[in-house]
């Protein structure tokens, strides 16, 4: 079945109010007005469109609090246990370390220590180990020498086989230590990383202007609005639409605002290539210390059993956080309640009744809100923004378009620079800049002389600021779906 959606609709704003935008009553044009007889009129104006606005995503899942400095700095919990991948080095067990688990190079800072048990595994074996020696000479301290315990030789055919490639990874988990009777103590202690992150304050604006003379001229529409605005005078329309798109702005920006490279050309940023403008919303933080679809193997916007269970699987390594949200675009959420239909054995050879205890002869219901797999809780949402042709819903079938992310529930615990102590917060908050006598959390002030009476301009002048960033703590038990 073929949908075809009109063209050449024009409903889009302007950026201030023209003669278009009012009936024209001399024009024969305007139908009815060029004749002696009273039309019918319509005076509402219809909502066509519903709910315009997108905003309440954070709302959801999330909180708002006030910071008084221009960089929010926070610090998160590194992993508990030791483990690398290494690369096979020489013919005396000599091991060189690469990397942590989560992929970040070590170069000569890793935990291992003589005396750690170990289990070193390659693509084609596994062997339990003891290591022996660390090269701690200051020329590679990142080279270790393991022995193991079923064979004198941890590159034996019946052990790890890798004396033939030196290109291949292993991987190097510590699993406990052993020392002979009477031995001294360790020599080498280690410390937990200190792992912080950090995101500047974004300030966005907006601005709304009309003359005294239009602020007073009646409509014969009768406007309303997603901001309370009704009666008949056009500009209230203008001035709650853009408060109303202000808002979403809000929104959108924490969710998909980034960073910005030195001389890349966004505001300023000129040190030596460093972090400097912008700010890191929700989908860069997933991205450069989250997971997405795109990284696992055989994973799309999930839409099977398996490819969920790719998720989970990621999910596992992380945080293990048991209830998680899914904000999805409607294709995925059709997918979705497909797989999970499928799954459903009243679903056989026909579709499954739901809502009223099952009943044939009452609702039918098609739809799922959640489920569970594994230990993991999920509860699916339709995620507008990614829905609403006018904002990302328009850009889906695009490379790479973002069908939904997976937020987890609940509350972490991070150290707070500015309190001085660990605080439970949920996983994404909102941060804006005030102060005592100052908040700019949403400001909204009028100028002109129109009402305000501040100015000799006949326009009544709107304002609109807010200051504001997004920390996403733990990123890395989130999920963008692509």
């Amino acid at each position: 079945m073929a949908i075809t959606s009109a063209s050449g609709i024009d409903a889009a704003p302007r950026k201030q109010t023209l003669a278009s935008n009012y009936v024209d009553f001399t024009s024969a044009a305007t139908e009815g007005w060029a004749q002696q007889y009273l039309p019918d009129l319509m005076e509402k104006e219809a909502e066509v469109y519903g709910k315009r606005t997108i905003a309440g995503f954070l709302a959801q899942v999330g909180a708002e609090e006030a910071s008084a400095s221009d960089r929010v700095i926070w610090s998160e919990q590194g992993r508990l246990h030791l483990a690398y991948t290494c690369k096979y080095k020489d013919s005396n067990n000599t091991y060189e370390v690469e990397n942590d688990m989560d992929g970040n190079a070590v170069g000569t800072d890793h935990g291992l220590r003589v005396g750690d048990i170990v289990i070193m595994t390659s693509a084609s074996a596994t062997a339990k180990g003891y290591i022996s020696a660390i090269d701690e000479d200051g020329d590679n301290a990142a080279e270790f020498t393991v022995l193991a315990y079923a064979d004198d030789h941890m590159t034996s055919a019946d052990a790890l086989n890798s004396t033939a490639t030196t290109s291949e990874l292993h991987r190097v988990l510590v699993i406990g230590s052993e020392f002979e009777k009477g031995s001294n103590a360790r020599t080498a202690a280690n410390t937990p990383k200190f792992k912080s992150h950090s995101n500047k304050h974004l300030i966005m604006r907006d601005y709304y202007e009309i003359s005294g003379s239009d602020a007073t001229a009646i409509g014969w529409v009768e406007v309303s609005g997603e901001e309370g605005q009704n009666g008949y005078l056009w500009y209230l329309k203008a001035e709650g639409d853009t408060r109303a798109r202000f808002t979403d702005y809000l929104e959108m920006t924490m969710l998909e605002a980034e960073t910005a490279h030195a001389d890349a050309g966004a505001i300023g940023g000129t040190d030596g290539g460093a972090l400097q403008d912008g700010t890191q919303g929700l989908f860069q933080a997933i991205t450069s210390r989250g997971h997405s679809t795109t990284g696992i193997t055989g994973v799309n916007a999930a839409t099977d059993l398996a490819e969920f269970d790719a998720i989970l699987a990621v999910f596992d390594e992380n945080g293990a956080i048991e209830e998680n949200m899914m904000f999805v675009d409607r294709s995925t959420s059709l997918a979705i309640d497909d797989m999970l239909a499928s799954m459903n054995s009243y679903g056989a050879g026909g579709t499954s009744y739901g809502v009223f205890d099952n009943s044939e002869d009452m609702a039918l219901n098609l739809g799922f809100s959640g489920f569970r797999r594994g230990s993991y809780d999920f509860y699916k949402s339709d995620f507008k923004y990614l829905n609403d042709k006018g904002t990302r819903g328009g850009l889906n079938d695009t490379v790479n378009a973002i069908r939904g992310v997976v937020v987890p529930a609940g509350v972490s615990s991070v150290y707070d620079e500015q309190l001085g102590k660990n605080m439970k917060r949920p996983f994404l908050h909102v941060r804006y800049r005030a102060s005592g006598t100052e908040s700019r959390k949403l400001k909204t002030w009028v100028t002109g002389s129109v009402g305000a009476l501040t100015s000799g301009v006949d326009s009544m002048q709107v304002h609109y600021l807010s200051e504001r960033c997004l920390v996403t703590q733990g990123a890395n038990n989130f999920m963008l779906m692509n």
